[in-house]
């Protein structure tokens, strides 16, 4: 087990060179290989700076990188507009596409008595360690993950094996792990790497993916004082070593620890990053532990136009709506259809406030209806754009109109947290 590159810091910009000499050096120390698998991330991680990696490996293995399987989820396909624009000349034919409900293999499943233990008496199902079949059946001597280390939901710091258990993963695996993040608490998980889901997920590699040739490829992104997003860390291995040192820089870089807490939040979504409320929730997520008591997250979401990226998801959020902990609970019990959808259950969980906050939603294209029968506040985007001007704000503290307000342009990039509920 080994690392075979390591450099970053809280101030570090890698430039493309850097970058570039950095990875060759790695996949020079593995030696040859003729066969070469990359599961990066998919458009909704486009700013994770994976593309710029994954175009590097082809440049490197040329015609022995046979296959490059984006890490989807339950997420849509990319089109081929996406993958031009993220993966940029690395060929088209070479990418394949995640099917989770369908295209998948069990290498074994993690014991209920495991999962008891990890979640403290949550849940007791076991685990079934689901990956796309290319990943056992492909024939490849190098799978190369690829991901950004970041703070995550559902399982503390994404990325690692949850690339391959999730982003690979099956229905039923993706379920189970976003439940079980769920109900021991977000933010009991949130900016640290050591969590139930993480442990679960590491039971897994350890237990049955060690015949895999599985190499990590990490990298750590922030935006630099020009608010430009640069390369802070990049960490290539081929084990927990490596997801360790990244997550240990993503704190410095992605934490944000305030000294008091926020009265009202602005956030904005990118369009072409965040066009459902399922991924666009970051924007509570990763808020939610700065947010003061009755406080007010506005959310500016011009690219927002449905609730789930999956069909049978959205429907169970526009049934149920952003409902919290104690009501979703007892609606697994009542409803069949939402006990076989748990991650589905995790995310009406992740996108409440529990009564907590205001959540206003700006969508572009999404009506006052909608927006309000899943129990957020409607906001008009043009409205709320004109006083909250994105191209005006700052990240972090403004004062707009005599009142002070916190600014996020991406809240994919970090989490916020104030210092005394952190420690809660």
């Amino acid at each position: 087990m080994s690392v075979f590159f390591a450099a970053g810091s809280p101030i570090t910009e890698m430039s493309a060179a850097d970058v570039k000499a950095g990875l060759f050096s790695a996949l020079e120390k593995l030696g040859e290989r003729k066969k070469v698998l990359a599961v990066p991330p998919d458009f909704t991680r486009f700013h994770s700076q994976s593309g710029v990696l994954t175009e590097l490996a082809w440049q490197y293995y040329g015609d022995r990188l046979t296959d490059v399987l984006p890490a989807l989820g339950t997420h849509k396909a990319m089109t081929d507009s996406e993958i031009a624009t993220m993966y940029g000349a690395t060929p088209r034919e070479l990418f394949r596409v995640h099917d989770w409900r369908h295209d998948v293999v069990t290498l074994g499943d993690v014991p209920g008595e495991f999962l008891y233990e990890v979640s403290e008496g949550k849940v007791d199902y076991c685990w079934p360690a689901q990956v796309n079949k290319l990943l056992r059946d492909g024939g490849h001597d190098l799978i190369l993950s690829i991901g950004q280390v970041v703070p995550h939901e559902v399982v503390g710091m994404a990325n690692y094996n949850k690339n391959i258990f999730v982003g690979t993963g099956g229905s039923i695996g993706i379920h189970r792990s976003h439940f079980l993040g769920a109900v021991y608490g977000m933010e009991r998980m949130m900016g640290r790497a050591d969590t139930p889901v993480r442990r679960v997920l590491n039971y897994a590699s350890d237990h049955f993916a060690t015949n895999l040739p599985i190499v990590y490829v990490q990298s750590v992104v922030g935006k630099n004082d020009a608010g430009k997003l640069v390369i802070r860390g990049l960490y290539i291995g081929d084990d927990v070593e490596c997801f360790e040192l990244a997550a240990a820089l993503s704190l410095k870089v992605n934490f944000k620890m305030m000294d008091r807490e926020i009265k009202k939040a602005v956030v904005f979504l990118d369009p072409h990053e965040f066009r459902s409320t399922w991924l666009g929730n970051k924007s509570v997520y990763r808020t939610r532990m700065a947010l003061a008591d009755d406080a007010e997250l506005i959310v500016l979401a011009p690219g927002v136009h449905e609730f789930g990226e999956d069909a049978a998801i959205d429907v169970l959020i526009r049934k149920y709506g952003y409902c919290g902990t104690p009501k979703t609970l007892e609606l697994v019990k009542e409803d069949a259809a939402l006990a076989g959808n748990l991650s589905a259950a995790a995310h009406l969980i992740h996108g409440s406030s529990e009564g907590r906050f205001t959540i206003r939603y700006c969508p572009g294209h999404l009506t006052h209806e909608e927006i309000e029968s899943v129990h957020f506040e409607y906001g008009d985007l043009a409205e709320y754009s004109a006083k909250y001007d994105p191209e005006k704000l700052k990240d972090g503290w403004n004062v707009v109109d005599g009142e002070e307000i916190f600014y996020i342009s991406n809240p994919g990039l970090g989490l916020w947290a104030y210092e005394g509920r952190f420690k809660d």
